[in-house]
């Protein structure tokens, strides 16, 4: 058990004497900020920031997504940590890593002793709600920190197959389009607190695009005919005809359900922009995802991947008159430094339980940390389809401003240049002139290990 573990910190605010507006006031007077803002937290399940019409894929349509970056901010290198599910997802929550909360691979519930974002905004006076896919075990988000809990299951049918657990009754199977479903609870909720005078912190799971493929609505799919969009330059679907992301023409049109999945979840954020457009205090809505996928490029589909298409993904931030039109860095922003970035921007102390940072000042348009570098990593399989014979290879590594650099039991798997080569296609894991860039890589991971109690040898 780390020694950082918070035991003790669930109720760390209330006890420090702290009230949410003094609190406030403290921290965003310089700002000219009169009250704390609501905060609405919109992350799908899979969605690489490379699909986007403004990033890589300007064929793909989201305009919603388009107008959080022109009208707000964006970090164009927010790095999924550890590109699987639930680990991301106790990462998100806590703040915390992998080897420090237990939950170190797919179907590990994440223990109720952690201190949650969830309780670090209702400990602060902020009414909060979680609604859509959960996956850290149970159907029930109270225990971490949620006034509302609306989790779903069986998420991965996007129509008519899906269930939410209300509090106290049978779960319920209701008919459409699960991220619609889901997207109509968020803004009930939202309608809800205008009559109350507290703020709200609302996360909203959604599970598009992620598999699935095939069942996005159909006047989406009808966007992307079969073979109308392009594939990545480092796609070798002839390495991947086995794997289930891929579309090999053959009829089953997975790449285009899949842009046509994020053009659905463009629609239900629109909605939200909307909703939050007509708050009678700022509201901040943001936009991300748990993690990327694959699709072919050097030759694998799915995640659990040290390659950008895995890695990378989606981070807008949007408040007009609030958040400063047109802003965006490259600062390296990773998973560990969500839970302090939204404290942060409700003007929340940061919890010390966390291992990240507050990026907010980027956001609101101050200074902000700029790291040297990230953890990646894939931990453990055996919760994988096919378990430890999942091919995705068990990898320690970091992403820094230029370079990826991973590691695995028997040394160095790989060393990309991603500015002279963005699509990761010359390995430099063995080449002789880069010794001491791979030393150096070396002991940044080494320290970054260390940092995340991380056993892994390197």
């Amino acid at each position: 058990m780390s020694d950082n573990h918070p035991l003790s910190r669930r109720g760390f605010l209330a006890s420090a004497g702290m009230t949410l507006a003094a609190g406030y006031a403290a921290t965003n007077d310089a700002r000219g900020a009169t009250q704390p803002p609501n905060i609405v937290f919109v992350f799908s399940d899979e969605h690489r920031y490379q699909s986007m019409s403004f990033t890589e894929m300007p064929r793909v349509q989201t305009p919603a997504m388009a107008r959080m970056a022109k009208e707000g901010f964006i970090f164009h290198h927010c790095v999924s940590n550890y590109s699987v599910c639930s680990p991301y997802r106790a990462i998100l929550m806590t703040g915390r890593y992998p080897y420090q909360t237990g939950v170190i691979d797919n179907n590990i519930p994440l223990s109720d002793s952690e201190f949650t974002v969830g309780d670090a905004f209702r400990n602060a006076g902020y009414r909060t709600g979680y609604v859509g896919k959960w996956h850290l075990g149970g159907t029930r988000a109270e225990p971490f920190g949620f006034d509302l809990s609306l989790i779903w299951t069986n998420t991965n049918e996007h129509y008519d197959q899906s269930y939410y657990h209300p509090k106290g009754s049978d779960p319920v199977q209701p008919k459409g389009y699960n991220a619609t479903l889901m997207t109509d609870q968020a803004l009930a909720f939202m309608a809800e607190q205008e009559s109350e005078n507290a703020p709200y912190f609302l996360m909203l799971s959604l599970n598009p695009p992620h598999s699935r493929f095939t069942d996005a609505p159909p006047e989406k799919m009808a966007l992307y005919p079969e073979g109308s969009l392009p594939y990545r330059p480092n796609v070798r679907l002839e390495d991947a005809s086995d794997d289930a992301h891929i579309s090999q023409r053959n009829g089953s049109p997975h790449y285009e359900g899949y842009h046509a999945h994020i053009t659905a979840i463009d629609h239900e954020l629109e909605r939200v922009l909307e909703a939050a457009s007509n708050t009678s205090r700022d509201t901040i809505v943001i936009y991300t995802s748990d993690h990327g996928t694959m699709f072919g490029s050097h030759g694998v589909g799915s995640k659990r991947q040290p390659f950008e298409e895995s890695i990378r993904v989606p981070f807008m931030a949007w408040c007009p008159g609030r958040i400063p039109a047109g802003r965006a860095s490259d600062a390296l922003f990773g998973t560990p430094d969500l839970m302090p970035t939204l404290c942060g921007l409700a003007g929340l102390p940061e919890p010390d339980s966390c291992m990240g940072a507050d990026f907010s000042g980027h956001i609101l348009g101050d200074a902000g940390p700029e790291p040297e570098a990230q953890l990646i990593m894939h931990v453990d399989k055996s919760h994988a389809s096919g378990g430890h014979t999942h091919p995705a290879p068990i990898f320690r590594g970091v992403r820094t401003a230029r370079y990826t650099y991973a590691v695995n039991k028997d040394g160095p798997m790989y060393l990309f240049d991603n500015q002279k080569d963005p699509y990761q296609m010359n390995n430099l894991a063995a080449s002789p002139e880069h010794e001491r860039l791979r030393s150096e890589l070396r002991a940044t991971l080494a320290a970054l290990l260390e940092k995340a109690e991380d056993p892994y040898p390197v």
